[in-house]
């Protein structure tokens, strides 16, 4: 069988996940993983014969790596490395950003043309997974209202958005849905519903000796496109209490779409995901739409994508007889 040989950009908890899941996936392999740390002081946690190398190597691997799965974060990493790694490989991120997407997918697809390459943007869960849920819904009941629901859960981007904060050691941020919302659509009301009546954040941070734990904390609160349009609250606690009450990564939430037809018949689609390991979960959402992206390139097909782009039988290994027996 081809494998397709995968290349990691950020060993942190999504480039972690991405080497923990990889192994299901028996069309690829991991041949690298890039970091900007020391690549001698990254130890791989599962795939021992993968070449660890510096960013600064990754050009010399042009033509050795199929596609590169970038795991770093939304808020400074992606809008600079996808456009800058496009140049070279075919790509895959997971960019959530939401109000951003649209000038992400402008700036990728110009590089991507250039290259002869295929960078799928923003393939995660959210945006991704629901992103095609919304569109189906909105396509079945044209006449209807979506809602997107996050959490309870640990937000991998809200959470490396504040270890930005200068002061910062560690944080976990917690996107908790607010159930009375939740309930109103679930029963067909129909709501008109604010940013802040949907979520709130619950923040857990640990900082450095002497900071100003206020500053810090307007700091998270009026943080644009994260945290600036909800009630959120910032707890300060330990390092020894962040690792020992808030080491996972869990997940999940809903897309509800609600509308009536005929004479006020109503109609409630729900998708909805609950996920023990975000990282891990992200990473094989990456790693389907890494098989797409190959395929497709592969096909002479260049340019940003997105998953609204990419038809549902080029993320999986089936067979096409395979698939029709799905139908």
């Amino acid at each position: 069988m081809e494998r397709i040989r995968i290349g990691i950009c950020g060993y942190g908890n999504l480039g972690k996940g991405v080497e923990t899941v990889i192994d299901k996936n028996n069309d690829m392999e991991l041949v690298a993983i890039a970091t900007r740390r020391n690549p001698k002081e990254v130890a791989c946690q599962i795939q021992k014969n993968v070449s660890v190398i510096s960013m600064e190597e990754l050009e010399n691997w042009k033509g050795r790596i199929d596609v590169m799965i970038l795991c770093g974060g939304s808020a400074t990493d992606l809008p600079k490395q996808t456009p800058m790694m496009v140049k070279n490989f075919n790509v895959v991120d997971s960019f959530d950003t939401h109000k951003n997407i649209p000038e992400h997918f402008k700036n990728v697809n110009e590089v991507a043309k250039l290259g002869g390459k295929i960078g799928v943007i923003s393939s995660g869960w959210d945006p991704g997974a629901f992103s095609i849920n919304r569109v189906y819904a909105d396509a079945f009941l044209p006449d209807g209202t979506s809602y997107t629901f996050w959490g309870k859960g640990v937000s991998q981007g809200h959470s490396d958005a504040i270890r930005r904060i200068e002061g910062v050691k560690d944080a976990r941020q917690y996107t908790i849905p607010i159930e009375d919302a939740v309930n109103r659509v679930r029963n067909g009301e129909n709501p008109e519903l604010k940013t802040r009546e949907k979520h709130l954040r619950e923040c857990y941070v640990v900082v450095e000796d002497g900071v100003d734990k206020a500053k810090i904390e307007k700091e998270i609160k009026e943080m644009p496109n994260y945290f600036a349009d909800y009630d959120t609250t910032v707890h300060f606690i330990s390092e020894e209490e962040l690792k020992r009450e808030h080491a996972g990564l869990p997940h999940g939430g809903s897309v509800l779409h609600s509308a009536q037809t005929g004479s006020g018949n109503k109609q409630v689609i729900e998708y909805s995901l609950k996920l023990d390991s975000n990282p891990e979960f992200t990473a094989s959402i990456l790693l389907a739409y890494a098989r797409a992206a190959y395929r497709m390139n592969k096909n002479g097909d260049t340019g940003a994508k997105t998953v609204l782009d990419i038809p549902p039988a080029l993320l999986s290994m089936k067979s096409q007889e395979e698939l029709l027996k799905m139908v």
